[in-house]
């Protein structure tokens, strides 16, 4: 019975965890949990800010099917393409050779 509550909060009500999980069903039904804020969306890509860092989800014909901020959960329908994690340390070492000469 590992259970954790928020501090400040009525009894009974569940702080969220620092879990983070992608489930992909078929390409097309993707659950996220984790997610701290959703900073943009369109029917071709969606920038989530997760408790693992920022997370890019692109696609085709995508649309948010499930939100609950409470609890960091994200359902999105649609043609996925790709998921990319976005991580600042790293965006100089995958730069390309136009990205490093055009710096």
């Amino acid at each position: 019975m590992d259970q954790h509550y928020e501090f400040g909060t009525p009894m009974g009500r569940d702080r969220p965890t620092n879990d983070h999980d992608v489930i992909l069903k078929a390409r097309r039904q993707l659950d996220i949990t984790g997610v701290k804020q959703v900073e943009s969306f369109d029917n071709e890509e969606f920038l989530l800010e997760t408790v693992m860092g920022f997370l890019s989800v692109r696609g085709q014909n995508l649309h948010m099917k499930n939100l609950n901020v409470e609890q960091g959960i994200v359902s999105i329908e649609g043609k996925v393409y790709d998921l990319i994690y976005l991580d600042q340390n790293q965006q100089d070492k995958t730069k390309g050779f136009f990205g490093k000469l055009f710096k």
